[in-house]
């Protein structure tokens, strides 16, 4: 539910939706959310000063109802 919230969030945001790609993992401190977008995009989803990226964290961070969750923006270009 909270990678496709996040999914739908970030698809809002960007200039290529199609290549919004959200994966959910769980490791040993909670479960891990993974953006990867068109690196074109990258720019938009981060923000100025990371304020966009700190956004939506904050938002999945609600949403999660206490249970640990991180949200990563994975940069395709590294």
């Amino acid at each position: 539910m909270l990678a496709d919230t996040l999914e739908h969030l970030v698809k809002g945001i960007v200039d290529h939706p199609d290549d919004v790609v959200v994966a959910a993992q769980n490791s040993g401190r909670g479960e891990v959310l993974e953006v990867r977008v068109h690196p074109e995009d990258l720019g938009r989803v981060i923000g100025r000063g990371g304020r966009t990226a700190k956004a939506l964290r904050q938002v999945i961070s609600s949403l999660a109802d206490g249970r640990r969750v991180r949200v990563d923006v994975v940069d395709t270009d590294a």
